[in-house]
């Protein structure tokens, strides 16, 4: 019984002796830890920083969730107001206004130019919360009503600029005009309403059904935002939403609360935030590597301490104890520099996001983010520097006096080996645990132990080959190759710190590249010039022969649309939270098409199309992509409710649908029997790459001049508005790659300096046997550059290999190399390793011989 508080108060000894000895050691600084340091920081404010971002946004949108938007509860059906029972319901909340969303094209009233825009048609409750902000400051019946034969409209500052308009100017809408009486400052629920292509037109409900825009088949969003009598607390909101989708299914209803105000948004925000979290973590797993080779380098500067405290009767565990506390008050430090930068970036964020996210009034410190980055941090801390601390424990005391180092230790004990492992399960555990998509964090770690394994793989194969390449004259050259291969070469640490990182930012600018080729040169080359909607069947032969005049070499494809929400799936009702894949085509209505022959761009893959006079019962081809997130199959049935008709149609045949061809596609395109009779209206498509910007402009006015309910989207503009989104994201995607690169670069100046004891040791033997300095440094020239580009020949493969399967097999887009990456990559990685060689070799080869020679 004695001999357990006794065991424990020698263990406390040991530790506060550990502990006192490893305060005295570092009373000198932080020397030989600062490559160490420097890699934590980085990792731990990545992770922080954005963790506390990402969080900063979704707190403001929770927290501002009413204003955002505009109302207690929302209601969005496509297409059809409400009506009967269903309006019924919703006015029985408490108050409702009623909005109507849809694009349309704004014109001059002479007809000499023209803009799509997105209207919005508000009644005189908007909004139930939050400020609509103006200027001029105007009351509802000043901003929208009819005055002087004109409606009033409030329109964004950037359809002003674009159309050279003032306040009191005039605009053509449909069938209406409208004058200008205030430009648009805030729109409380803008963040509420979705992505949007074109500037805010709005105007009163009065007003757009004046315009004559809302005609059969028009592509229609009819909300209706309820504010209630009472607060309701989050549950009491979740029991409205739920009563709404089981008692009233034929709704066809979205329905949403302030408490996820903005689902896609946050839903972006949290992937988006995943994705740079996961290349922070690879910054500070890349960093890890550096502080392994700071511990390393560290110890082997102190063979002489660890050898005294060793004769003088100090356990290898002791010594172990003694140089893990030192390590664990620099990682803390590193972890403590890294939170309180992490916990800066949220209010240095506000400031450039204040005028597109919510996260202004909602900026603060984040505890919860902050931990998560300091555990990251400590964690893999720990993880790397258990190892090289281990293999200090078996090495006797007279080895350590006359070796240069560690190298020749082998492995550590197999409780180092076990510690090692368990505090990587515990960094990857964590990591997989607080991921938004656990699935892509599982793929993502695996990825990366893969490219650990790979990289070490590839320094093993430059060794073998440096080892069996033939004999070369160059005293200089043979002395590089012979350091590559040599026991204790700096080439696994080199080809290792500096792969991953490289590797990582040739996979992004790829993927970045081959977006960018797309987006400005193969897409628009394949892609309509036009796209044209809500043409009514009493003007399709109108509007072909307006666009066969003015593009007779043109190709005109215009084709039937109706709208359709799938009610049922094999006689049942499906509930779209039931699938994780494909609940879109679930949600609302649909646009489905009837066609007697294989539409282009598509591929049957299973099935057959049924015959052009086919007048069987109903067929429908699906998308096999869909058909596969739904568990659909041939013979399955599908049920769409169409124009208050509900029509059961067999799966007839699955199609693969070329997406990014831009031609007319649907996900269901039914046979023509289906709704022979049916009232529907047509979306048309123009291409012909000969048109010129002018020649376009005339079609588009003429059109919209002609046919002012049809609306017509440019789509050159449409892919201008992606292209500026896409390059908004790459900032971000640039500056998470740039961090990893910087990681590379600190863990490979940590692999070099780790090396420097040992290239003192080679300088001064060389040099006492006649080298001179010269051919000293052509050979650590020579050792540098054969491993900046054998590391960047692996970088351009892998990533090559990633970026190719990321765009062609998940954006499903053309891939291509793309040779300035190439050579970017090339010269960063021989200019790094070179530069950062040479640095540290210069600072070698000028030590004395005599100091050296004696400790050999």
């Amino acid at each position: 019984m004695s001999q357990a508080p006794a065991s424990k108060a020698a263990s406390s000894q040991n530790f506060q002796l550990a502990l006192r000895l490893a305060l005295r050691e570092m009373r000198g600084g932080l020397s030989g830890f600062y490559i160490f340091l420097a890699c934590i920081v980085l990792g731990t404010a990545a992770i922080a920083g954005v963790n506390s971002v990402s969080r900063s946004i979704t707190d403001a949108i929770a927290a501002e969730g009413q204003a955002i938007l505009a109302g207690d509860i929302r209601f969005e059906i496509d297409n059809r107001p409400a009506t009967g029972d269903d309006l019924a319901f919703v006015e029985g909340l408490g108050d409702v206004a009623q909005s109507v969303n849809l694009r349309s094209m704004a014109r001059l009233e002479d007809g000499s130019d023209q803009s799509l825009v997105e209207v919005k048609a508000v009644d005189d409750l908007y909004p139930l919360y939050g400020s609509l902000v103006t200027e001029p400051a105007l009351d509802f019946d000043a901003r929208h009503g009819l005055i002087e034969g004109a409606y009033g409209a409030v329109v964004a500052p950037v359809l002003l600029e674009r159309m050279g308009l003032s306040i009191g100017d005039r605009l053509t809408l449909g069938s209406e005009t409208f004058e200008v009486r205030a430009s648009l400052i805030n729109e409380p629920d803008l963040l509420s309403e979705g992505f949007a292509f074109a500037p805010r037109f709005l105007v009163s409900v009065d007003a757009l059904e004046a315009a004559g825009l809302l005609q059969l088949g028009s592509l229609v969003e009819y909300v209706y935002k309820v504010r209630l009598p009472e607060p309701a607390t989050y549950d009491q909101l979740q029991a409205i939403r739920d009563e709404a989708r089981a008692d009233y299914t034929d709704a066809g209803w979205a329905v949403r609360t302030s408490a996820n105000a903005a689902p896609q948004l946050t839903e972006n925000i949290e992937r988006f935030s995943q994705f740079l979290t996961l290349v922070g973590l690879t910054a500070l797993v890349v960093g890890g590597v550096g502080v392994a080779n700071a511990v390393r380098a560290f110890m082997d500067s102190k063979r002489g301490v660890i050898a005294t405290l060793k004769c003088v009767g100090a356990s290898s565990r002791f010594v172990v104890m003694v140089y893990l506390v030192q390590i664990g008050i620099v990682a803390t430090i590193g972890v403590l520099i890294g939170v309180v930068i992490g916990a800066i970036v949220p209010f240095v964020a506000a400031v450039f996001l204040a005028d597109l996210l919510p996260i202004g009034s909602g900026v603060s410190v984040h505890p919860g983010a902050l931990l998560l980055a300091a555990v990251f941090g400590l964690l893999t801390a720990l993880a790397f520097a258990i190892l090289p601390l281990g293999r200090a424990q078996d090495v006797p005391a007279t080895a350590l006096f006359r070796s240069q180092g560690f190298d020749g230790a082998g492995w550590p004990a197999k409780r180092y080996l076990a510690a090692t492992a368990v505090t990587m399960v515990a960094l990857a555990a964590l990591a997989i645990l607080t991921s938004f998509d656990r699935f892509i964090a599982i793929i993502f770690l695996a990825a990366i132990a893969f490219s650990f394994v790979v990289l070490r793989s590839v320094a093993v194969l430059i060794q073998w080959a440096a080892k069996r390449s033939p004999r070369v004259n160059s005293a200089a050259l043979r002395l590089a190759i012979g350091n590559i291969h040599r026991p204790g070469a700096l080439t696994p640490s080199v080809v290792l710190s500096l792969g991953l990182g490289l590797a990582l930012l040739v996979t992004l600018a790829l993927i970045d590249g081959n977006l960018r080729r797309e987006l400005a040169g193969n897409l628009p080359e394949r892609a309509p010039n036009f796209f044209f909607v809500d043409i009514q069947s009493s003007e399709i032969d109108q509007f072909r022969e307006i666009v066969a005049t003015a593009a007779p070499e043109g190709d005109i494809d215009a084709v039937p649309m109706l709208r359709g929400r799938i009610v049922g799936i094999n006689g049942e009702v499906p509930n779209p939270e039931d699938y994780a894949e494909g609940r879109w085509v679930l949600r609302g209505d649909r646009g489905i098409t009837y066609a007697p022959t294989l539409p282009a761009g598509t591929a049957l893959t299973e099935g057959e199309w049924w015959a052009e006079d086919y007048d069987g019962p109903p067929l429908v081809s699906f998308s096999a992509e869909e058909a596969g997130e739904l568990g659909l199959g041939i013979g399955d049935s599908i049920t769409v409710n169409v124009l208050g008709r509900e029509v059961t149609a067999e799966i007839a045949n699955l199609r693969e649908i070329q997406w990014e061809s831009l031609s007319i596609n649907f996900i269901m395109v039914f046979s023509p029997n289906t709704f022979a009779g049916a009232p529907h209206a047509w979306l048309a498509t123009l291409t012909d790459p000969s048109l010129t910007a002018a020649q376009e402009g005339q079609i588009l006015r003429e059109v919209t001049n002609a046919l002012p309910t049809v609306t017509s989207v440019r789509v050159k503009d449409a892919i201008d508005v992606v292209d500026r989104l896409v390059e908004q994201l790459a900032v971000a995607i640039r500056a998470a790659a740039a961090v990893a690169l910087i990681a590379s670069i600190l863990v490979l100046s940590g692999a070099l300096a780790a090396g420097n004891r040992a290239r003192t040791h080679d300088a001064v033997v060389l040099k006492t046997l006649g080298a001179t300095r010269s051919t000293l440094i052509r050979a650590f020239s020579y050792e540098y550059l054969i491993l900046g580009l054998a590391t960047a020949i692996f970088a351009l493969f892998a990533g090559g290999v990633a970026a190719w399967y990321i765009v062609s097999r998940i954006m499903t887009l053309p891939s291509s190399f793309l040779p300035d990456v190439a050579i970017s990559t090339l010269v960063i990685a021989i200019v790094v390793t070179v530069g950062i060689g040479l640095a540290g070799t210069w600072r070698v080869l000028g030590q004395k011989a005599a100091p050296i020679l004696r400790n050999l």
